[in-house]
């Protein structure tokens, strides 16, 4: 099937008809327009791969004055429209000016034939490579708007989550590098999207590499790419990670498991900005945007024997390190409460909301695994519960042995004050029993009001 639709605009008849009979030939739809003001209905209706534009229209024209008008209208309504200039006058400062203005290339009337097709050929293929890229981008657009609406979740009433946000904020903006520290679970990929969202790369992709995952002998081809035959199992080239990211955002998550043999070839790009497909013999210049992560602590990273310096110094032109959730108590229910309303919708049930003694429960619990523990055990939560009501029991959270008999004893004040004693009390008895109430209050000799009632006084 023959490619490539022409639209030739053009004041003189036989242009129209010689350019139509020879052009059909080679190419798919050939339409025609002696008047240029009809060109763009004639663009909105039929899809054009590339215009032939005369320069001169009316009796007696030569400036091609008139032509560089409309194409500076057909350029300005669409940039990435592909014209080619047609000229009787070949003069070389006229085609300079339609180049200047957005124009592919012109050619000059009598036009010979072979001449006249490989333009038109060149001017196709530039078309089709423009569709095509124009089409990633909005695909990529969409995909952005898709996994941004997840993204744009940070939710956070704490001090210290606030801080947090503050340098995130500040940062974004930049072409800073920035090394984000925290547990796993605490939302550090989050945190790389932010920073990708409100940067000027934002319409750019934001690629993810687990830095874990990659096993050393394709650590290259899979970052910087390879040619074909560059190995057995090469039949083809293919983009490393660093040029598919090309103008975004890379994530390097794991940064801190990287074997140190291989740090030094990131290290290498990272200095040069430059990567080298495997069996390639050039470079090819790479414009991203590094966001690393890691739950490796910052100590440890500063052990020469763990990781090198000169990458560290690389990596962390800004430092960002996400708090655990349980240094940020105030931020708990907040997130709860979001998992709740978003669970209960994709499950199809009532709205769920937490009991008091659920929201102690929550408060109080260590969450060894953070915001990704606590969405887990609201999810469980909503699943499990048979009320529109979550209690401590349906969380099913997971207490050690022997953590609550310790807390109890741990936890009581050195001021033997009353009060403090038997708020001590409680809150041992709730962790012993996973905050179930009914067990705690038998455990405490009392009645599960009466408990309520000593939870309320004691602000649990």
């Amino acid at each position: 099937m023959k490619s490539g639709n022409i639209l030739i605009v053009d004041d003189d008849d036989d242009i129209l008809t010689a350019g139509r009979l020879l052009l059909r030939r080679e190419f798919g739809e050939v339409l025609t327009c002696s008047n240029p003001a009809e060109v763009p209905g004639v663009l909105g209706k039929s899809h054009i791969d590339v215009v032939l534009l005369d320069m001169n229209f009316g009796p007696g024209e030569s400036s091609g004055r008139e032509g560089l008008e409309w194409l500076q209208k057909f350029v300005d309504h669409d940039p990435e429209l592909v014209v080619v200039m047609i000229t009787a006058h070949g003069s070389l400062n006229t085609a300079v000016e339609a180049m200047k203005r957005g124009a592919t290339d012109f050619i000059a009337k009598p036009w010979q034939n072979e001449k006249l097709i490989a333009t038109v050929s060149t001017a196709v293929q530039l078309s089709q490579t423009r569709r095509e890229a124009r089409t990633l981008r909005r695909t990529n657009a969409v995909l952005s708007a898709e996994t941004a609406g997840h993204d744009k979740t940070m939710i956070g009433e704490s001090l210290e989550y606030k801080k947090m946000l503050t340098v995130v904020g500040r940062t974004a903006p930049t072409d800073a590098n920035v090394l984000i520290l925290g547990e796993n679970g605490t939302g550090k990929e989050l945190i790389a999207r932010a920073l990708h969202r409100q940067s000027k790369r934002s319409q750019g992709v934001f690629l993810t590499v687990d830095m874990g995952s990659i096993s050393e002998s394709l650590f290259e081809s899979e970052l910087f790419g390879h040619v074909k035959g560059a190995f057995t199992d090469a039949s083809e080239d293919r983009l490393g990670r660093f040029q598919a990211a090309d103008g975004g955002t890379i994530f390097l998550d794991e940064i801190g498991n990287l074997p140190l043999q291989l740090q030094a070839k990131l290290l290498r790009v990272l200095e040069q900005r430059r990567v080298t497909p495997v069996g390639a013999d050039t470079s090819q210049n790479v414009d991203v945007r590094v966001v690393a992560a890691t739950n490796v602590p910052l100590s440890t990273l500063k052990n020469d024997d763990h990781f090198r310096q000169d990458l560290l110094f690389r990596l962390n032109t800004v430092e960002i390190t996400v708090p655990p959730l349980r240094e940020r108590k105030d931020d708990i229910l907040p997130i709860a409460t979001h998992y709740a309303r978003l669970y209960s919708a994709k499950y199809g049930g009532h709205q769920r909301t937490f009991s008091t003694a659920a929201q102690v429960a929550l408060q109080n619990y260590q969450w060894p695994g953070n915001v990704r523990a606590l969405r887990h055990a609201v999810e469980r939560a909503i699943i499990l519960s048979e009320s529109d009501l979550i209690e401590p029991q349906d969380l099913q959270l997971n207490y050690g042995d022997g953590e609550a008999a310790r807390a109890s004893v741990d936890e009581i004040p050195s001021v033997l004050n009353l009060d403090e004693m038997e708020k001590s009390a409680i809150q041992g008895a709730l962790r012993k029993h996973g905050f179930n109430i009914s067990r705690a209050a038998k455990e405490l000799g009392l009645t599960r009001a009466s408990l309520y009632r000593r939870m309320e006084k004691h602000d649990l």
